[in-house]
């Protein structure tokens, strides 16, 4: 049996390839949707993918796995379970290449078994996959393809459907699903491996390890929400969901375009080169991604109403939290070098419209020509000595707030700011900052492009509490606490 782990690391997503080596048949676990990557893999493995299988309807990323099905002929194995509560994959509905499981049904790849495992909690139609080698001469399985069900010392969180899709009363009873499943865990194997859907940065849980893949035993030892669940399903249901992180905006359009079709990529967008001209006269329904490492340049100078997104490991995710329209037009800002790596990641959460993109040497012969726009950078001196018009935005997770914050400041998480722009407070300057200043950086591009007066507090909060003289309040909003 070949295995391969194919990682994502700016969602810190893993896709799994499963071959026989035999017959040269082989399985591909929850792909993403630029699925050339895969077939490269599994040509250079000598296999053919002959199977696509999914773990659940995902919140962070667009299925590859219609689009795979086509390309390949493979036959599709989908979750017939969850249905009832909605989240059934209904755009496979009518399709004649695809196998509907339900919990304990088993398919063959070459002389590999693949045994379904109903594991919802996560999601209601959760599926994980054992994986058991006879064609290496094993009767039991080897490992568990766990997606979103089990992480490396976390388990998949159980809010997301009400956070993230608005199923109000969603949370609590996908909590106990989840108790019950780990209990079914619990009785496996403590030798068996355990293949998880992501890794340490995924926005799916709130404390996943970086190592890529576990056993049963070891998360029976270490893993923090399967120690809570010894504690009693009530005390489990306390623990999972608290301190959740606020998802990013754009999770619930995953769910629904998972769940009723992803649009299809025929090939990866080719964003023309622009010159300074043309970067000075783009139309204004254009959104230019700014993605300069250096906040302080950003701030200094930057084209008109354009957000900024550092291309590292939160570029997805900051995207599709300030660009609400997938259909907008984008222009990236980036080295030449890394535009394909961007727009893969832009692809993978649906932004198809990229339509340019600009070296930093052409933004500044933009700039020299223009002089850009610029944001004010300030210190937490400068928000200490404030003028009673200002108002503060905090812009880290509701747990970071509620352990310390600036006195009168309003808290909103900057994955959730582009949907409450009606509870960014009035106050004029308006001060913007996080913890260490990153996040604040793309909030305050953002408010700036929506006409606010901004200033952006380039300082880490530690520094606040140094100079604050004990004003530092602690607590929940009063509105998130009612």
């Amino acid at each position: 049996m070949l295995f391969r782990q194919i990682t994502d690391s700016k969602l810190a997503q893993y896709a799994y390839l499963i071959g026989c080596q035999r017959t040269k048949e082989a399985l591909l676990i929850d792909p993403e949707r630029d699925i050339d990557r895969y077939l490269a893999i599994a040509a250079e493995e000598g296999l053919t993918i002959t199977h696509v299988a999914e773990t659940h309807i995902h919140a962070d990323f667009l299925s590859g796995a219609r689009g795979l099905a086509e390309a390949t002929g493979a036959r599709l194995f989908l979750s017939a379970e969850g249905e009832e509560a909605g989240w059934g994959s209904f755009w496979a509905k009518d399709r004649e290449d695809v196998t509907f499981l339900r919990d304990g049904d088993t398919f063959r790849v070459g002389n590999i078994e693949i045994t379904a495992v109903h594991s919802p909690g996560h999601t209601p139609e959760h599926l994980s996959y054992l994986v058991t080698d006879h064609g290496g001469g094993a009767s039991t399985p080897m490992g568990i393809a766990s997606g979103d069900f089990v992480f490396v010392g976390d388990l998949g969180r159980p809010d997301l459907l009400e956070s993230a899709a608005g199923q109000a009363g969603a949370q609590d009873p996908a909590a106990r699903a989840l108790y019950d499943s780990v209990q079914r865990f619990l009785d496996l194997d403590d030798g068996l491996q355990v293949w998880p859907g992501h890794g340490a940065g995924s926005a799916c849980g709130k404390a996943l390890g970086a190592i890529p893949q576990s056993t049963v035993g070891y998360e029976r030892a270490y893993n923090g929400s399967i120690d809570a669940a010894r504690r009693g399903q009530e005390a489990f249901v306390d623990a999972i969901l608290d301190a959740q992180p606020e998802p990013p905006l754009y999770f619930g359009r995953m769910k629904q375009q998972n769940r009723d079709g992803v649009p299809p990529l025929a090939a990866l967008p080719t964003p023309r080169a622009l010159s300074p001209q043309e970067l000075a006269d783009l139309a204004p329904e254009a959104v230019v991604i700014d993605t300069r490492a250096d906040r302080s340049a950003f701030m200094a100078a930057h084209l008109p109403g354009a957000l900024y997104s550092p291309l590292g490991k939160s570029f997805n995710t900051v995207v599709g939290s300030f660009v609400t329209d997938p259909a907008t037009p984008l222009v990236l800002v980036a080295p030449e070098a890394r535009i394909e790596e961007a727009v893969r990641d832009l692809v993978r959460i649906g932004y198809d419209n990229v339509q340019g993109y600009a070296t930093y040497e052409t933004l500044q012969a933009a700039l020299d020509a223009s002089g850009g726009e610029t944001i004010p950078e300030v210190t937490f001196e400068d928000v200490v000595s404030r003028a009673p018009e200002a108002a503060v935005l905090d812009v880290r997770r509701l747990a970071e707030f509620g352990a310390g914050h600036v006195p009168g400041a309003t808290n909103i998480a900057h994955t959730r700011l582009a949907g409450r722009l009606g509870d960014v407070p009035e106050g004029s300057p308006l001060y913007v900052h996080c913890q260490s200043g990153v996040r604040a950086a793309v909030a305050a591009a953002f408010l700036a492009r929506e006409g606010r007066d901004v200033r952006y507090v380039g300082d880490g909060f530690p520094h606040y509490r140094e100079i604050a003289s004990g004003a530092v309040e602690t607590g929940m909003p009063e509105a998130q606490t009612a």
